[in-house]
Formats: structure tokens, C-alpha cells, sequence
């Protein structure tokens, strides 16, 4: 269920930083954070990819609302979508990489599979 973590913030501010997470993610392809803030990414980026799957307006006008820069949304509507035509799910792998050295926070690497 995605939302399901709070991560310390407000509504707001989760969800803003939830946006920006996915769009760097689409746009580079990897992103590292910590294993907590990964799981929520990859809910979120999967729906994305999912949504616009589909192709039609409606789902360009909610891959473009979410998504913060027109021109990654424009390469998941264009590149990524279509690649994962055929799987039905599971487009994200999230890979353990240790402690973080200033808080020992477990840190992961999302990418895009």
C-alpha cells in the first residue's frame, strides 16, 4: 500500500519529496537513499511506469501531473513505458549497500530494471 510510511515528515513535504525522488529516478535511471525511503519510491514509480502503460490522454495527463519535469515525463510516456510492455510489474530492484557512515541510516541503490 503505498503511503503506508510517514518518514518523519508532513504530508506536504513527504509527498513533494516523494515527486522529486521519482522524477530523479526516471531521469537517471538509479537513485541511492536510504532502504525506508526506497520501498516508498518504488511503489510510487511503478504506479507511474504502470499508468502510463496505458498510453491514452487520461494517463499522460497523471503521469504529467506527478512527475515534476515535462521533459522526464515526456521519456517515461516515450522510452520507459514501452520497454516494460510486457511485464506486468516489477520494474524497480532495490539493492542494499550498508550503513550510511554519519548515522549508520541503511542505505540502498533503486534503479530502474
Amino acid at each position: 500500500m503505498p503511503g503506508a510510511r510517514k518518514l518523519g515528515r508532513s504530508t506536504d513535504h513527504r509527498k513533494a519529496m516523494l515527486r522529486a525522488m521519482v522524477t530523479f529516478l526516471m531521469e537517471n535511471g538509479k537513485i541511492e537513499t536510504t532502504v525506508t525511503r526506497a520501498k516508498e519510491v518504488r511503489s510510487m514509480a511503478e504506479k507511474m511506469i504502470t499508468i502510463a502503460k496505458a498510453g491514452d490522454l487520461h494517463s499522460k495527463r497523471q503521469v504529467y501531473s506527478y512527475i515534476t519535469k515535462e521533459t522526464v515525463a515526456k521519456k517515461v510516456m516515450d522510452e520507459i513505458a514501452p520497454k516494460y510492455a510486457d511485464r506486468n510489474g516489477g520494474y524497480t530492484r532495490i539493492v542494499k549497500i550498508g550503513p550510511r557512515r554519519g548515522d549508520a541510516a541503511e542505505m540502498a541503490i533503486i534503479e530502474l530494471i
